[in-house]
């Protein structure tokens, strides 16, 4: 194997790797996102459930307060969770262009020794017809 196929090898490899960090961190940041959904919904089934039995209101203040105070830290998570998936999102873009430079090297070898064949091949045909002319 040449070093060239190595490289691209360890490049692909490499790109397979951030490509899973990518979906672990979107998987991440739709359980975040859906928690805060799960919140509003909590929330919304509180109100209901207290409309329906009023003797529980005077706890609906402190309620909504520790909801609201849960929601914003799930919001938090979830702007981490974007940055986090940008920044790797970056990454995979930076071996996506590192896979391409290989491949484009090793292309460039690959048919840099066809060209070579070919002047060696040319060249000792050339010879084989000088040496027949000359027999002649």
């Amino acid at each position: 194997m040449s070093w060239a196929q190595s490289l691209i090898k360890l490049a692909t490899y490499e790109v397979e790797v951030l490509q899973k960090r990518l979906a672990e961190v979107g998987d991440r940041r739709q359980a975040a996102e859906m928690k805060i959904f799960m919140l509003d919904a909590e929330g919304q089934a509180e109100i209901a459930h207290v409309s329906a039995h009023p003797e529980g209101a005077f706890r609906l203040p402190s309620y909504l307060a520790a909801l609201k105070m849960r929601k914003e830290q799930a919001q938090a998570d979830v702007d981490v969770l974007l940055m986090e998936e940008q920044g790797a999102r970056d990454a995979l873009a930076r071996a996506f262009e590192e896979q391409k430079k290989y491949e484009e090297i090793a292309e460039q070898q690959r048919l840099t020794a066809v060209k070579e064949a070919g002047k060696r091949d040319a060249a000792a045909m050339d010879e084989l017809g000088l040496r027949k002319a000359a027999g002649r």
